[in-house]
């Protein structure tokens, strides 16, 4: 039984060679920079990541503290003044020395 595969025949002859002139070896530094510039730039970058984060805490922290205040005030006035909950609201914060929204 034949199964039709055609083998291609094998090429024994070597590809021809050229001469290669070498090179000059090029003096290439591994490290682009020194042990003490690398840890400077780790503190800078570790610095202003810290500065980045621990500014955000600070704003996220008075943002959340801002909104509790305001919850507690409309719960206040919603007990005092059902009927004018924004009106009793907007008037404890100016008097507080908040602006109005």
């Amino acid at each position: 039984m034949k199964l039709g595969i055609q083998v291609a025949p094998i090429k024994l002859a070597m590809p021809n060679l050229q001469a290669i002139e070498k090179e000059a070896p090029v003096a290439v530094r591994s490290r682009p920079f020194s042990a003490t510039t690398r840890l400077v730039i780790q503190w800078i970058a570790g610095i202003a990541v810290a500065f980045g984060l621990g500014t955000w805490l600070v704003w996220w922290a008075a943002y959340s503290q801002h909104q509790f205040v305001l919850e507690e005030i409309r719960a206040a006035c919603q007990r005092v003044m059902p009927e004018t909950v924004e009106r009793c609201a907007d008037t404890v914060i100016i008097q507080r020395g908040g602006s109005r929204r």
